[in-house]
């Protein structure tokens, strides 16, 4: 079943006159005949760089943009036509735009929303009490939205999206500005909703961490076209894409070369830090740190993700040669 289909689906937004010449009107086309199709429990991340037309395209899928041509259906219902039938059947997460009450107590904000979606009083608290426990809200469920970091904000907002128990979620950047814990905390939290109710989760975002972690399949749009549809694997074949280990060493210690499996970037503070890029499809980070390790004393590490503008643009050098 298509939870999500698109076809010929197209957004053109036009700008003023131009003041010289009022007849001309700018024109910007956002998504340009994309078709798309997402499959009942599918986890599909739709990644590009920004201005690609990744949020216009979800816009368009929840009713709150129209299409200027083109045809979409969202769980089997037309987004426009029938927007409240598809409200009770999605939910929907915008990283940047809250549908918490900013002034009430987070507990308050999940009882009206509740409430909106016609649960009845005994499923409310069951589907709260489960969502709190997995997410860990308890001890901030009587502050008011405006008072919670933005790691509890986001966990109560992916609660509010998943209360109804929707048979789609779309989440717009849910992790932008996270530390790691929040994030690990969320993605973990995803991945059993998916697998315990069949969620179909369709995700954007510019974190390579949330698409390896979340994600089956990737779509890659770019100026507002699909320039990739396939899984993890098959895109870091198509781009090489690696992960760097970034190492802070005990003493100054010469290039980290003929590594097993990696290789060296570059050396930094005469040798004390040393950045060595692995391809996750062939190593992993603990392989390289082994390596390491036994050439040096290590004190510190970190792993840097590929850029997702940098994965866009390895895309298009493929597929144009």
């Amino acid at each position: 079943m298509n939870v999500i289909k698109a076809e010929g689906l197209t957004r053109v937004f036009t700008g003023r006159p131009d003041r010289k010449n009022r007849l001309r009107r700018s024109r910007h086309v956002a998504v340009d005949h994309l078709d798309l199709s997402v499959e009942a429990g599918e986890s599909v991340g739709y990644i590009g760089a920004n201005g690609a037309g990744k949020s216009t395209t979800i816009k368009m899928l929840v009713g709150i943009l129209v299409p200027t041509s083109g045809a979409v259906t969202t769980v089997g219902l037309h987004p426009l036509k029938q927007r409240r039938a598809l409200a009770r059947r999605i939910g929907v997460v915008f990283g940047q735009r809250s549908q918490l009450w900013w002034d009430l107590p987070v507990r308050e904000s999940f009882s009206i929303l509740s409430a909106i979606h016609g649960l009845s009083a005994a499923d409310e608290r069951t589907r709260t009490a489960e969502l709190v426990d997995m997410l860990e809200m308890g001890e901030f469920l009587a502050t008011p939205v405006r008072q919670l970091s933005l790691g509890q904000r986001m966990r109560a907002e992916v609660t509010a999206a998943l209360l109804h128990r929707p048979e789609l979620l779309i989440l717009d950047e849910p992790t932008i500005g996270l530390d790691v814990l929040s994030k690990q905390r969320l993605r973990e939290f995803l991945v059993t909703q998916r697998r315990e109710h069949g969620t179909t989760l369709l995700l954007t975002t510019h974190d390579m961490g949330d698409v390896e972690r979340l994600c089956d399949r990737i779509l890659v749009v770019d100026h507002g076209r699909l320039a990739f549809d396939g899984t993890l694997d098959g895109l870091a074949r198509t781009v090489g894409a690696r992960r760097e280990l970034v190492v802070d060493l005990a003493t100054a210690t010469g290039d980290l070369v003929d590594l097993d499996g990696a290789e060296h970037v570059r050396s930094e503070s005469d040798g004390l830090r040393q950045r060595l890029a692995f391809d996750p499809q062939r190593t992993t980070a603990a392989r390289v740190l082994a390596a390491v390790s036994e050439r040096a004393e290590v004190l510190d590490l970190s792993i840097t993700e590929p850029d997702i503008e940098d994965v866009v643009r390895e895309i298009y050098r493929a597929t144009r040669r």
